[in-house]
C-alpha cells in the first residue's frame, strides 16, 4: 500500500498553485513514497543507546589570540593599485548616477 496517493499530491499541488498532469502526479506520489519509506527505515534503526549526531567526526574550533600584526600604510596598500585618488582606490563606476 502506498503511503502517498496521487490524490494527496494533487491536493498539495492545488494548494501550491502548481499544475501537474496525471502522469506527473503518479510519479511524484511514487517518489514521495520512497522518501517516506526511507525515513521510516532510518527511524527504525534509531535506538536510545545510539547518540544523535550532526557530524560523524567531532569538531572543535581552533582559537588563537587576536593580535594585530604588521599592517600596510595607505601608501603601501595603494602602491600596487592601477588607479588611486585622494588616498583611496579608484574604480570604474558601476551605477549610472547623476
Amino acid at each position: 500500500m502506498s503511503a502517498i496517493t496521487s490524490e494527496q499530491v494533487a491536493h498539495l499541488a492545488n494548494l501550491a498553485h502548481i499544475e501537474m498532469t496525471d502522469e506527473e502526479l503518479a510519479a511524484m506520489a511514487a517518489e514521495l513514497d520512497v522518501i517516506v519509506e526511507s525515513v521510516k527505515s532510518v527511524s527504525e534503526a534509531v535506538s536510545a543507546d545510539i547518540p544523535a549526531t550532526s557530524h560523524p567526526i567531532p569538531l572543535q574550533n581552533v582559537f588563537r589570540q587576536d593580535v594585530v600584526g604588521e599592517t600596510l600604510t595607505a601608501e603601501e596598500a595603494l602602491s600596487g593599485a592601477p588607479d588611486a585618488e585622494d588616498g583611496k582606490f579608484k574604480v570604474p563606476a558601476i551605477l549610472d548616477e547623476d
